[in-house]
């Protein structure tokens, strides 16, 4: 097994260093999912790459404009598919060609906007919001599960505002500076979007961004899939009506279905959250003129 994956790790080193090397030759994301975490990115982003016209990255979530910012432009060019499919494909086979990724932490991390902006400023943005209570659970859940969190889902909302003190002001004053507590441990503090989406709209116009509600897409799942292709200036066949919208969960090229649920949140603390995230959700249903219904 082990020189298995040794072998598949240098397969992978001398695909990304091919691509690097044509990465004069690639193009950059037509649209990125910009987050938010836990709010169904994976599932979205495999509808649209299973879509005619619509080319998957090398990864789904390539973090780029996190992680990866330090390794340049012709890193993330490798990431995409080349001009000449564009070229074939629309030329020769008569469709559009769109390529993106998604990277749920972008809309979270504060240099993301103005590097995304520097770099491609028309690019499409596309956000889904869950009901941030929803969202704050399956976030611990997950980074449980991942190990990446041992406290129980109460003390960690009780002790994440010591845990990330002065994270995002340090993120701020050094942009190479990784926070793995601003990353795992910021459950309430993600599900405040209204301050996300203003950052964010500080860059760019909002007409660059389609914003979705999680919840749609997962009980109307064809619906907002169409509203994503029109708002990608996709035309729309008799395909997308046949596609198969299983749910996907964590990111791996091909995506699986997702047959996993957390337990049921406790009563007494899902009414907290509820009453916690009130004023910062009535801002956003301001901010947007869009009521989400989140309060009940």
């Amino acid at each position: 097994m082990a020189l298995l994956e040794t072998a598949r790790e240098g397969y992978r080193s001398l695909r990304l260093q091919y691509r690097k090397s044509t990465s004069s030759l690639r193009l950059l994301p037509d649209f990125i999912i910009i987050g938010t975490q836990r709010g169904g990115t994976t599932s979205l982003y495999y509808y649209l790459t299973s879509y005619p016209g619509i080319a998957k990255a090398l990864m789904k979530e390539v973090h780029f404009f996190d992680d990866h910012f330090q390794e340049g432009t012709p890193w993330y060019r490798a990431q995409f598919p080349t001009h000449f499919q564009r070229t074939y494909v629309e030329r020769v086979r008569g469709q559009h060609f769109l390529t993106g990724e998604a990277s749920p932490y972008y809309l979270f991390y504060p240099p993301a906007p103005k590097r995304v902006k520097a770099l491609i400023p028309r690019v499409k943005l596309i956000v889904l919001l869950r009901n941030p209570v929803d969202r704050a659970y399956s976030h611990h859940w997950l980074a449980t599960l991942e190990g990446h969190e041992t406290l129980p889902f109460t003390e960690a909302i009780e002790r994440e505002m010591q845990r990330t003190a002065g994270e995002q002001e340090e993120i701020l004053r050094d942009e190479q500076y990784a926070s793995f507590n601003h990353r795992h441990f910021t459950y309430l503090a993600r599900g405040i979007y209204v301050d996300q989406l203003q950052h964010w709209m500080n860059f760019f116009p909002r007409e660059q961004f389609l914003i979705l509600k999680s919840e749609d897409l997962y009980k109307d799942t064809a619906s907002t899939f169409k509203r994503t292709l029109a708002f990608l200036a996709v035309p729309t066949t008799a395909s997308e009506d046949q596609q198969d919208f299983k749910q996907y969960r964590e990111p791996n090229r091909r995506g699986y279905q997702n047959e996993e649920t957390p337990p049921k949140l406790d009563a007494k603390m899902r009414a907290y959250l509820i009453e916690y995230f009130k004023p910062h959700n009535a801002r956003l249903y301001e901010f947007l003129d869009q009521d989400f219904g989140w309060d009940q």
